[in-house]
């Protein structure tokens, strides 16, 4: 195996180690009811905490807080999977970029443009 290919893939495996770490730091927060429940969660999907307003328990209506704490709840691991997305994505934008280039730079491999031979990538 190529080392530069080995190396690259170290570096790689370091910088999503590093990114996922950064996930878990990161956190998101969700609202249901006007506000009277509030759930925070961090990037790996981990709830840190569910706040109940005070006046939510007085309305006596179990059934609605349970619909409010799920709402709340579904909500947040939606905004932190989109989080999780956009963090890792520059990372896997350059992975792709870099397997391109390296499929481009092969010899005897041409980019071909509108079906078309390009000179410069011959």
């Amino acid at each position: 195996m190529d080392k530069s290919i080995l190396r690259q893939a170290q570096q790689l495996q370091a910088k999503l180690a590093k990114a996922q770490q950064e996930l878990g730091n990161m956190t998101v927060e969700a609202t249901s009811g006007g506000g009277v429940v509030r759930v925070v969660i961090d990037g790996h999907q981990r709830v840190r905490s569910v706040t109940i307003a005070p006046e939510a328990l007085e309305a006596g209506d179990i059934e609605l807080l349970q619909d409010l704490v799920m709402t709340a709840i579904n909500e947040a691991i939606t905004k932190s999977q989109e989080l999780a997305t956009k963090h890792l994505s520059s990372l896997t934008a350059a992975c792709e970029l870099q397997a391109v280039s390296r499929f481009i730079a092969r010899p005897g491999w041409h980019l071909l443009v509108n079906g078309q031979e390009n000179e410069n990538y011959r």
